[in-house]
């Protein structure tokens, strides 16, 4: 049997109530989505004010980050015209999001889940993303 360390519920609250208060602390009202070992969303918040389109997108950077263990910025780094990953945001059923927002979550140097954030420009998005995983 093999033993899986995923992100818990309680976890969850933490990397997103250090998401939220980034989030206050410059401005920008946002969502906010935790997905566990299996890219499956555990929990996600959307701030008052924050846009409706952007539930889905805080949701799948989560699992874009999670699904290939890499911060969605970097993944976007890689995703242009010519690039090793051009044409990956049309996979998954179109839920592989390429622009800054999706953090993988580690655990003793291992991905165990991810965080998406999407409400602001990209920088606010990574931002809040970085502060959400930080207090994981």
């Amino acid at each position: 049997m093999t033993t899986i360390e995923t992100v818990s519920l309680d976890d969850a609250r933490r990397v997103i109530e250090a998401g939220e208060k980034k989030a206050r602390d410059i401005g920008r009202p946002s969502n906010i989505a935790v997905v566990d070992h299996g890219g499956n969303l555990v929990a996600h918040i959307r701030m008052d004010d924050a846009w409706i389109g952007s539930i889905d997108i805080s949701i799948n950077k989560a699992f874009t980050a999670r699904a290939f263990d890499i911060t969605t910025r970097d993944l976007a780094d890689n995703a242009g015209p010519g690039a090793q990953f051009f044409g990956i945001s049309g996979s998954n059923q179109g839920r592989i999001m390429i622009f800054a927002g999706g953090i993988p979550l580690h655990r003793d140097g291992k991905v165990i889940g991810g965080v998406g954030v999407s409400g602001g420009s990209g920088e606010q998005d990574q931002a809040v993303a970085e502060a959400a995983a930080a207090g994981f």
